[in-house]
């Protein structure tokens, strides 16, 4: 972390000296606000431009005065974990008219901003995009009125707008998520694991209303989140004749000996003829129609409330320092842009296209074109809607799809777990297993990883056997660490008893390994030359050929919660450094993503090395900053970051060096990092993922099966893959062509995308550091997405 020189091209491009920036938050608040607001504070002190807050939201620009004040670094300091947005938000009539925009105009021009940086929701930027619109104008008018000089008129020619989307509705198209999604899912489902434990006690049905008046994302990610019996949302209107299917569906869930069923309604959800279905009327046909002891639960403004989750903090800290380069870079010919996230990547969108489009859903719901309405939302909303239709009803078993390849029965699917368990492996297998009965597939599970197998640990698993999984932490198959090599004969002998026509292994680096060692043993054993599919799953999120691993967004929570509340203890002692080790082997996410979320001051990797002199530039850089007002330091090191910079020595060196200026604590977070509940993102992940592997398996068990020999021969490199999230795609890769890719001294990727995000950290910790923009996002358009997507399988 030690200072670097500045980039140059960097500097020469996008300096922001002279520039004035102010940045407000307006509409429903959202967690992850106040991470926005401060990432563009920081950014754009760093690029030497003015920042102001401008105070409750557009009114506050209208009133002016005090609602309208420069800031510094520190103005920014330990709002990073507070939900809400510390600036304020408030609806205001008066900017919505001519005047109200001119005393606007007028109160920017007074301190020179011509940059506006506005967090809020389509409404929000609406406003934004008129404004802009008649800046010149409003200019004009001003300097005719005597309120402003000529000169004024002239030297703020045009006025920047880049909008950053802060609901918690998800409801704004062009992005895969807004600020504040993830965190309205994490207190959704907080709810859900709560009720679902006394709903199981007494036999209930619980009715739960979430958020989402013309966008039903949270209703749907959450029902797909907990294994909701049903789910009601706008976009999607239930057929005629639901209520009866609805109850024929809870009674025959009962009659599985399944003691609680959950209903997840949206507060906007209608029938098909635009009537609204409330959970009050749903509660009343469950009670009329079947008797079931039903319990209707309002979630209301608890959704929007608490700490914004890891994901929303990190997502909203790279989209400020985006929307700051946007600024900067932008022209008179620019439109007014919004920052998105495409899969795994930043984009800048012009904003009235998305507003265009957001509408556009609205409209075709008021038409009753309700598949128009769905595809208008996106290819992430689409996924989420066709997975959940797959997994949430089982189909009778004369509606499933037979062999027609044969007379014999349908296919063997085996699903196994390899590795550390991780966060979100049981939602996976939920999912793998119910995609896998519904195409038609007997699906078996295999107990204890490889070790199982070769022992004949394997059983043929049900629809209902997978009931609940959703929720359930660590791995209920069982894993073990152990590769195949040695059990090699064991195992092609137990694929040959039981018939396995096809493997699915989630898992991490052992499961790839182990996917290898199967791969390179086709052949001596045919028993192995069956399609074999790899779903990544570990805390590290050291897997080649994805960007992300089942179970690392679980990991990367525990770590900030814990963070925030070892810099909480602090808030009575003054002057105190918390050195935090974290897991991930060799790999560094953890500690990076980590250090990101929780605002920590540096953190120590593998893959970017360091040595005594950095260690001591580090002291120097906390030992300066416990002069200002922020007198606490947080410093993440990945567990194998170096052999001899352990987390004991640079708790001494720390120590030691900070005598008299600072105290020190340490603090180990070891396998707490594994376990509890997976969060809403690595069950929503885990789900998809499964059921696009399983979809992937039926499709090469067709392709290899031959007729005359009446069995599965699968010998080629693309029949062993990997279904790995790369930048914006969902996309299977050849084990073997990702040997490449991967470090094996080490078991991490030889690239990851990640490390560009390190010194954003470092901008925000306030070191001087280069910053490459070659990554950052370029002016797109909106897609309306094609056939062609679907085949990628974006997420």
């Amino acid at each position: 972390m030690a200072d670097q020189p500045a980039d140059k091209k960097f500097f020469e491009n996008l300096s922001g000296a002279g520039k004035a920036i102010g940045v407000l938050t307006s509409g429903g608040d959202a967690q992850g606000m106040n991470a926005a607001v401060r990432a563009v504070v920081r950014m754009g002190i760093y690029v030497e431009a003015k920042v102001y807050f401008i105070y409750e939201g557009y009114q506050g620009m209208v009133d002016g005065g005090d609602n309208i004040v420069e800031v510094s670094w520190e103005s920014v300091s330990s709002i990073l974990q507070v939900g809400g947005t510390v600036i304020g938000s408030a609806r205001c009539k008066e900017f919505r008219t001519r005047e109200g925009r001119l005393k606007a105009a007028f109160n920017l021009i007074q301190r020179g901003i011509t940059n506006l940086c506005v967090i809020g929701g389509d409404g929000s930027l609406t406003g934004a995009n008129l404004f802009r619109e008649e800046w010149s104008g409003l200019l004009e008018e001003l300097a005719q009125s005597g309120k402003i000089e000529e000169e004024a008129v002239k030297k703020y020619v045009y006025l920047n707008i880049v909008g950053m989307v802060g609901s918690i509705d998800n409801d704004f198209c062009g992005t895969d998520m807004t600020i504040g999604t993830d965190s309205a899912l994490h207190r959704i489902i907080e709810v859900v694991d709560a009720i679902m434990t006394t709903a199981q006690s007494h036999q209930r049905t619980f009715v739960l209303e979430v958020m989402g008046r013309h966008c039903g994302y949270l209703a749907l990610v959450s029902a797909l989140a907990c294994g909701a019996d049903w789910v009601f949302i706008p976009e999607y209107p239930p057929e005629e004749g639901w209520e009866e299917q609805m109850c024929v569906k809870l009674s025959e869930n009962r009659a599985r000996k399944k003691r609680l069923n959950i209903i997840i309604v949206a507060e906007g959800a209608i029938d098909s003829h635009n009537k609204p279905i409330t959970s009050e009327k749903v509660k009343d046909l469950v009670v009329q129609q079947l008797g079931f002891d039903t319990r209707v639960t309002i979630l209301g403004h608890v959704q929007r409330g608490g700490t914004p989750s890891a994901f929303d903090r990190i997502l909203a800290s790279r989209m400020g320092v985006e929307a700051v380069l946007a600024l900067l870079e932008a022209t008179p010919d620019t439109p007014a842009c919004v920052v998105s996230l495409s899969g795994n990547q930043a984009v800048r969108l012009p904003l009235m296209e998305c507003v265009q489009m957001t509408q556009e859903v609205q409209k075709a719901m008021d038409e009753r074109k309700f598949c128009e309405a769905v595809k208008l939302r996106g290819r992430s909303f689409e996924n989420n809607l066709n997975t959940y239709k797959l997994l949430s009803h089982r189909r009778p078993d004369a509606e499933l799809p037979k062999d027609d390849l044969s007379c014999s029965t349908n296919f063997n699917v085996a699903v196994l777990n390899v590795g550390a368990p991780a966060a979100g492996m049981n939602a996976a297998v939920r999912s793998a297993v119910r995609v896998g009965i519904t195409e038609g597939h007997n699906m078996f599970a295999v107990i204890d990883g490889f070790e199982g197998f070769a022992r004949g640990q394997i059983k043929e698993i049900s629809w209902g056997d997978v009931g609940g999984w959703t929720g359930q932490g660590g791995s209920l198959l069982g894993t073990k660490r152990t590769l195949p090599a040695k059990y090699l004969e064991k195992i092609a002998d137990q694929m040959r008893t039981n018939n396995i026509n096809a493997l699915m292994v989630i898992g991490g680096f052992e499961a790839y390994l182990g996917l290898l060692e199967l791969s390179a043993a086709r052949e001596k054993y045919d028993e192995f030359c069956v399609p074999m599919v790899m779903v990544p799953a570990t805390v590290s999120n050291n897997v080649p050929g994805s960007d992300f691993s089942i179970g690392a967004d679980t990991a990367l929570n525990t770590i900030t919660d814990t963070c925030d509340r070892i810099k909480q203890s602090a808030s009575g002692t003054k002057r105190r450094v918390f050195i935090i080790e974290t897991m991930g082997g060799y790999c560094g996410y953890l500690a990076n993503m980590g250090g990101l979320a929780a605002g920590a001051d540096a953190a120590y990797v593998f893959e970017e090395k360091f040595d005594i002199r950095e260690l001591q530039a580090n002291v120097e850089h906390l030992t300066e900053k416990m002069k200002t007002s922020i007198q606490r330091g947080l410093v993440l090191r990945n567990e194998n970051s170096n052999e001899n910079y352990t987390t004991d020595f640079i708790y001494q060196l720390y120590s030691e060096e900070g005598k008299g200026v600072f105290d020190c604590r340490k603090n180990v977070l070891g396998h707490m990092q594994q376990g509890g509940a997976p969060s809403p993102f690595d069950r929503n992940f885990g789900t998809k993922i499964s059921a696009k592997a399983v979809q992937w398996i039926s499709k090469k068990l067709k392709e290899t099966y031959r007729k005359e020999e009446g069995k599965v021969f699968a010998n080629t490199q693309d029949s062993v893959c990997l279904l790995g999230m790369r930048r914006r795609n969902l996309l299977f890769q050849p084990v073997v062509d990702l040997k490449d890719q991967a470090d094996f001294v080490h078991r991490i990727p030889k690239e990851q995308w990640w490390l560009k995000l390190r010194p954003l950290m470092k901008i925000l910790a306030k070191y001087k550091t280069s910053y490459d923009v070659s990554d950052s996002g370029q002016l797109e358009h909106v897609a309306r997405h094609s056939p062609k997507e679907a085949e990628t399988g974006a997420i």
